[in-house]
């Protein structure tokens, strides 16, 4: 009985560190912590598209605090970036008409992917019903702070008969003077603008090509 009892008391110490050896493995297996993403580091990731993929990256860590800075911080890359995961199911349960109202509440705030991806939206009938009207008001705000995608899709549609010739001159003049490198889009850009030349009169033409 009593090498029985020695016996137990000596191997309680080798089951203790058998346990912590065990704790520390788990722990070791635990995600690391994600930092969260900056302003200009979201920005970068939401105009290469690539946003929603680095949240599932994450492993979807950090859903509550993206979630606070749309909400209560109304910051407009978090709800553009909030917006997305809720209309796509990305991380959090489906809810397409509270995406939609978080990437308008980013688009009012001014961000340009916000407003360039509603007038998308809007133009091909994806999410909300087709307006071209409507459109047209996120692309050319969209389109007066640089974005390429949505100054070739603004000309694009009047080229083929929506909005107003007023408008004409202000899209050519920004799609004129965008910066591309990629042959296809350069070529295409200047189809556009060829035809939306024959819309306006030479004078005007001719003015919207001066440089900015």
């Amino acid at each position: 009985m009593r090498q029985f009892f020695k016996s137990s008391v000596l191997a309680l110490p080798l089951v203790s560190l058998s346990l912590f050896i065990n704790t520390n493995a788990l722990a070791d297996e635990s995600p690391a912590a994600v930092p969260l993403y900056t302003e200009s580091e979201l920005i970068a990731l939401i105009n290469k598209n690539t946003h929603l993929q680095r949240v599932k990256a994450d492993d979807c860590q950090l859903v509550q605090d993206i979630e606070a800075r749309a909400n209560k911080m109304a910051l407009p890359s978090y709800q553009f970036l909030y917006g997305d995961m809720l209309a796509y199911s990305v991380c959090v349960e489906r809810n397409v008409e509270l995406g939609v109202y978080y990437m308008r509440k980013a688009a009012e705030q001014g961000l340009a992917a916000a407003l360039e991806q509603l007038g998308r939206y809007y133009d091909t009938g994806r999410l909300v019903q087709q307006d071209k009207a409507m459109a047209i008001t996120y692309l050319r705000e969209a389109s007066s702070q640089g974005n390429l995608k949505a100054q070739l899709r603004l000309v694009t549609l009047f080229n083929n008969g929506y909005g107003s010739p007023r408008d004409f001159e202000d899209a050519y003049r920004w799609l004129f003077n965008s910066m591309v490198a990629d042959k296809a889009t350069h070529k295409k850009i200047e189809r556009a603008l060829s035809k939306l030349a024959q819309k306006m009169p030479d004078s005007v033409v001719a003015r919207a090509r001066m440089p900015m």
